[in-house]
């Protein structure tokens, strides 16, 4: 389902962001052994030197067999699946097999999964299953295999350094007691995640970026403010704990290793951090669940009778909320028959792009670059940055730009540029 929809989204042209390209590119990179270099960045950008996520060269292998951006997507959709067998053989463990099966269903539903999914690519589809491994390993109380699935967030992107940490720090709650010398190689791991987050940023990073910065910083305008945007800040947390968990997932420490992803996106001035959208809420679906799992697991031995039963119907409850909210999230276009469909604008759109040379250097937004970053340099719309290019693709379907050819001339004043053809919403012009 989850590759379903993605590749198809991806067979009509209706590419979310500029994402997808960027990982092709950094991807492509790898695969022929060069550095990471994403020219959609900035010509000659180093991508470690804007999020640090060295993960990304394990699907190298796999795009050099089949070099298209649909490598990546259906890698996704593999990635985030594989995280529903680690959470539902958890809580099947923890609470049987059918308030298992429903947890499971639970996730596999869950609508930040599925946002992530019908965002295009990104890195974090790496940790989703890294996390629910640690976190199912945590409920074994198998402690050094919990740690072990969890460090290698340190390689998925800078931030998770403290995701570990917090991961760390709920297995030593949990080892208290019962094995003090992995309570001192807990605390040590959780001193790693910070002192890895903090290095990657203040240091790794800037090594590879050419402004020898973190760009990231910005995002913190003027500093933190917890109370910017209180009321989408709380409608993401409601969203977080109602349907998927009844609230009850409070009950578990495992809610704790979600505090660092809410932490930095809900002290963050950029308001797109803190909503439900894109793919910010993907890592927290497993944790959620699973402190869900845990917490149903914990009550049925409370003594307030009100408890253990609201606590035995919330499975159910969690996967009938996940199946019921589908209707109005990107898995219900799987029952449209338009979805299945390519439309005549993508098909003409596809005939104008193809008359691009491989190899050429393009200038594009972000309805075309997905379908040139495997065979072209392409460089992103007005940040070419001294590059002249070849080639402008550019999406124009809401007729934003009256004459393409004067927004050429505006970019590249010392060069004539001709028109090619405009088809499908699309215009592509050539240098002449």
């Amino acid at each position: 389902m989850y590759a379903t929809d993605s590749v198809l989204r991806y067979h009509r042209m209706e590419t979310r962001s500029w994402d997808l390209g960027i990982f092709e590119q950094a991807v492509r990179a790898y695969a022929h052994l060069r550095a990471p270099v994403v020219d959609l960045k900035g010509p000659g950008t180093d991508i470690l030197g804007d999020h640090f996520s060295p993960v990304t060269a394990l699907l190298a292998p796999a795009y050099r067999l089949f070099p298209t951006p649909v490598t990546l997507l259906v890698a996704q959709a593999a990635l985030f699946a594989l995280a529903a067998v680690p959470v539902t053989r958890a809580a099947t463990r923890l609470l049987g097999r059918a308030s298992g099966l429903a947890i499971g269903v639970a996730y596999g539903l869950s609508w930040g999964i599925q946002q992530a999914v019908d965002f295009d690519f990104h890195e974090i589809c790496f940790a989703v299953p890294l996390i629910a491994f640690s976190l199912e390993a945590l409920l074994r109380r198998r402690w050094h295999a919990a740690l072990s699935w969890a460090v290698p967030l340190v390689l998925v992107k800078e931030d998770l350094g403290l995701t570990l940490t917090a991961i760390a720090l709920v297995v030593a709650w949990r080892a208290r007691g019962e094995a003090p010398r992995i309570r001192r190689y807990a605390l040590g791991v959780a001193v790693f995640g910070v002192l890895a987050s903090v290095v990657t940023v203040t240091t790794v990073i800037p090594a590879f970026n050419g402004t020898g910065g973190y760009d990231y910083w910005s995002k913190v305008a003027g500093g933190p403010n917890p109370f910017a945007g209180a009321d989408t800040k709380l409608r993401t947390l409601a969203w977080l704990l109602l349907p998927t968990s009844g609230l009850l997932a409070v009950r578990s420490p495992l809610l704790l290793a979600g505090a660092p992803t809410l932490g930095w996106r809900f002290l963050s001035g950029e308001e797109h951090y803190w909503s439900t959208d894109w793919h910010y809420n993907a890592v927290l679906m497993p944790i959620v669940l699973l402190a869900l799992a845990d917490a149903v697991d914990t009550a049925r031995n409370d003594r307030r009778p009100w408890l253990r039963a609201y606590a035995d119907r919330l499975p159910a409850c969690a996967a009938a909320a996940a199946l019921a909210l589908t209707t109005a999230q990107p898995l219900s276009a799987l029952t449209e028959a338009d979805t299945y469909r390519k439309p005549e604008r993508a098909v003409a759109a596809e005939k104008l792009l193809a008359r691009i040379p491989d190899g050429a250097t393009v200038e594009s937004d972000v309805g075309p670059l997905s379908r040139l970053t495997g065979r072209c340099r392409v460089l992103w719309l007005g940040d070419s940055r001294g590059v002249v290019p070849g080639w402008i693709a550019m999406e124009n379907l809401s007729g934003q730009a009256d004459h393409p050819l004067g927004l050429a001339r505006e970019l590249h004043p010392e060069y004539r540029y001709r028109m090619v053809g405009q088809a499908g919403g699309y215009a592509l012009m050539e240098r002449v």
